[in-house]
């Protein structure tokens, strides 16, 4: 595998044509007349990161040596792109070509592409096609973040729900989602007595969903699989309920079937932060002694490659550097960089206030009683991200810029305090690429 992915220093003629010629692919493949025309600037963005060298890949062998101590103190992002993708990922290659970093991750969470109006197929050809256009060559992480088990839908129609979350594995595998973390960690019921009893349901779909993954993944692909013990919000994850998940998952299985790579937990997050009546976000007491010994034994009990963090992009910035120093393997991020947008001087006057009004008119059922303004609009504006697409695909280009300038300068920022600064080498030691689309 080729370990350069910096820019080319002499671009040819024909590379020139390739980076200008994405931007207006990418175009189609999001707004296009048809699902057909959409389609077409798909396979063509596809096949240009292919020839360049931008390849889908699963995490997969770097999660296995991690497993394996054969490195430690590095922290991977998981960065949720929720709007203006193609640009914001622009934003992220850039960062990890300063960076010289390989080992970052673009998701999406099942929620989130219902809200934001983004299937995985749209969402992977803005990512490859800010590969192509920043110069980005080497495996590129796509992730299908929290393929979340809807309780209520499970009590009801528990085999609807789950091949409707079956459905959407496959479509991601097909669109190059080589990482998929599935999240049945909503079918945790404390009220139930002893541990293995509150993770049975857990364990049954989580080794389900992993069975059906490794049943439809492409030939000569591992792709990196997921499990959740503690839901986000809710009380902190301990040893003891990752060693119940672990001794009823492993056994349904069967013989032979490559299991989870990591496990995510709770430590004290919520997802968005708590939400103050200003609008500003309380501060969050995480628990990192919990989250260290959940990552030490994840990796020395049974082989993973450690604890993951949810819900993590508004904590204060001296949080980040701790992550690697406990032995988080990946840490999620996601609303942080949806406020850099929002918040941003240079976002229009004019959009900002038909977006508050229109969020003020559309979901008003959705407001709590006593909520301020402010805390609604700051709960819900993650909606006007698929309300709004075009609105914010077409911001000025100049105010654009530099919008897209300061979430460069955050992805940097916590490249450097999760230490993936100069991964490239380590992934390119561990993650064997294929090219199984075309």
């Amino acid at each position: 595998m080729r370990r350069e992915q910096e820019r080319d220093p002499m671009p040819s003629v024909g590379t020139v044509s390739r980076r200008q010629d994405v931007g207006v692919l990418v175009r189609e493949a999001v707004f296009g007349a048809d699902e057909q025309a959409r389609e077409r600037s798909r396979a063509s963005i596809r096949k240009l990161a292919l020839e360049q060298g931008a390849v889908p890949a699963s995490i997969q062998g770097l999660y296995e040596a991690a497993g394996k101590r054969l490195f430690t103190g590095i922290t991977v992002p998981a960065i949720n792109i929720r709007g203006i993708t193609f640009d914001v990922a622009r934003a992220v290659f850039r960062a990890a070509a300063k960076a010289n970093a390989g080992a970052f991750i673009f998701e999406i969470a099942r929620s989130e592409i219902g809200y934001t109006k983004q299937r995985p197929g749209e969402y992977s050809a803005c990512v490859l096609a800010a590969a192509v256009r920043e110069g980005f060559r080497g495996p590129v992480f796509i992730q299908g973040d929290h393929f979340q088990v809807n309780s209520a839908k499970f009590a009801t129609e528990p085999e609807k729900e789950l091949a409707a979350i079956e459905d959407l594995i496959k479509e991601a595998v097909d669109a190059g989602f080589f990482n998929i973390d599935i999240d049945a960690s909503t079918l945790v019921d404390l009220k139930k007595e002893g541990l293995e009893k509150q993770q049975e349901d857990n364990c049954k779909v989580t080794a389900r969903m992993t069975q059906f993954v490794r049943k439809i993944e492409p030939k000569g692909v591992a792709v990196s699989v997921g499990g959740e013990i503690g839901e986000v919000g809710g009380r902190n994850s301990t040893v003891a309920d990752l060693n119940a998940f672990m001794k009823g998952y492993l056994p349904l299985l069967g013989a032979g079937t490559k299991s989870i790579s990591k496990i995510s937990v709770q430590t004290g997050t919520t997802h968005g932060g708590v939400v103050l009546p200003d609008g500003s976000i309380a501060k969050v007491q995480l628990d990192f002694d919990t989250l260290r010994d959940l990552s030490a034994v994840a990796r020395d009990r049974y082989g993973l490659a450690g604890a993951v963090q949810h819900g993590a992009s508004t904590l204060p910035e001296n949080a980040f550097e701790l992550f690697p120093r406990n032995g988080a393997v990946e840490v999620h991020l996601a609303t942080g960089f949806q406020n850099i947008i929002f918040d941003s001087k240079q976002f229009p006057g004019d959009l900002s206030a038909r977006v508050n009004k229109h969020l003020m008119e559309t979901y008003k059922d959705e407001r709590k009683r006593g909520e301020t303004d402010e805390q609604f609009l700051y709960k819900t504006r993650k909606k006007a991200l698929g309300d709004f697409k075009r609105e914010l695909w077409d911001v000025p280009p100049a105010q654009l810029e530099l919008i897209m300038q300061a979430l460069e300068d955050q992805f940097y920022f916590l490249f450097t305090k999760l230490n993936v600064i100069g991964t490239k080498e380590v992934v390119a030691r561990h993650v064997a690429i294929q090219r199984p689309l075309t």
